[in-house]
Order: C-alpha cells, then sequence, then structure tokens
C-alpha cells in the first residue's frame, strides 16, 4: 500500500506530518495550508 503524500500548498487537516526528505515533523491545525519544510525547503509529506 502506498503512503498518502501531502505537497506544500494543501489543507490536509490537523495532525503530525514528516518530511520526505529529511525527516522534519511539523503540526498543523484544521485550517492550516502545508507549508514547505522549514528545515529543507522540501515539499511533499507524509502524515504521521
Amino acid at each position: 500500500m502506498k503512503t498518502q503524500q501531502y505537497s506544500t500548498g494543501q489543507k490536509p487537516g490537523k495532525g503530525n506530518y514528516v518530511c520526505t526528505n529529511c525527516g522534519f515533523s511539523l503540526k498543523l491545525g484544521m485550517e492550516d495550508k502545508m507549508p514547505p519544510c522549514p528545515n529543507c525547503n522540501n515539499t511533499t509529506f507524509t502524515k504521521d
């Protein structure tokens, strides 16, 4: 099963997301837009 990926600009919902490049963990609220990774500027994340 392929893991769901989320991209910068999407509103994936409340939860913790992990950068697919460096593993940086990011916490978002219900209405937050996914930013680029603050650590490496990557644009894709998976839900933790």
